[in-house]
């Protein structure tokens, strides 16, 4: 749902089902969609009340009202490619490591992890993305 960046779309999708598996979710069901800076900003807006752009947005449907009708679907992950492009220029970082970066951090916020709070959660969050990235290789 953009086009100012090139997404591998398999590359996305072999990391998340393997992201799945090793949570313990495998044949769980998620989307993920990569848009741009105005197209996030405005779901920022409506279901954050931020209005800004940002990174990633995770949108759970195993929380809130109707959680556990389909508990095979964990929910959507919306990753802004142009902000991934600009945050990976900045690291020095490959746009698919970014957006790989992304998908495992949104991932994770369906499967249950947060990273505001304790810091023992931020540990454990990273930690997973660590585990997960390092498989793919």
């Amino acid at each position: 749902m953009q086009r100012k960046q090139r997404v591998d779309s398999g590359r996305i999708e072999d990391l998340a089902v393997r992201a799945l598996r090793m949570v313990g979710r495998e044949g769980s069901q998620l989307s993920i969609v990569v848009v741009n800076d105005r197209r996030i900003r405005e779901l920022n807006r409506l279901y954050r009340g931020r209005d800004s752009s940002t990174d990633v947005l995770a949108f759970s449907q195993l929380e809130g009202d109707g959680a556990g009708i389909h508990t095979e679907v964990m929910g959507d992950v919306v990753i802004s490619a142009e902000t991934a492009a600009r945050q990976c220029a900045e690291a020095g970082d490959s746009l698919e490591d970014e957006l790989d970066l992304l998908a495992v951090h949104g991932i994770l916020h369906l499967a249950g992890f947060d990273h505001v709070g304790k810091a023992s959660d931020k540990a454990e969050m990273e930690r997973w993305t660590r585990k997960i990235l390092g498989a793919r290789r």
